[in-house]
């Protein structure tokens, strides 16, 4: 399954937060293939981010990730470049957006 997510960097840093995906760490990356996901590409525009991944079940990609230690590090790091202020959905940036049109 495909899944877009849309996300927010604060704008003061941005720079920190591609610093940052230069080193995402072995054993997450490990982990997260392992869970099914097959590619995941995040583009930027300005402040907003768009991530498209390609994974046999989202839900399930969260629950593996969820209690992972690498993973609770990574997001814990995340945090502090992310807005999370103007997430669009309860959900917040878990949240998948809703296809629109597909061609």
């Amino acid at each position: 399954m495909r899944v877009a997510l849309h996300t927010r960097v604060r704008a003061d840093r941005v720079a920190a937060y591609e610093a940052a995906h230069r080193e995402v760490p072995e054993e997450l990356t490990v982990a997260i293939r392992a869970a099914g996901v097959t590619s995941w590409t995040i583009w930027r525009s300005g402040t907003e981010l768009f991530h498209l991944l390609d994974c046999a079940d989202y839900g399930a990609l969260l629950t593996a990730l969820e209690q992972l230690p690498a993973n609770i590090a990574w997001q814990a790091r995340m945090a502090r470049f992310l807005d999370v202020a103007h997430d669009y959905s309860p959900e917040g940036a878990s949240a998948p957006l809703p296809v629109v049109w597909e061609l």
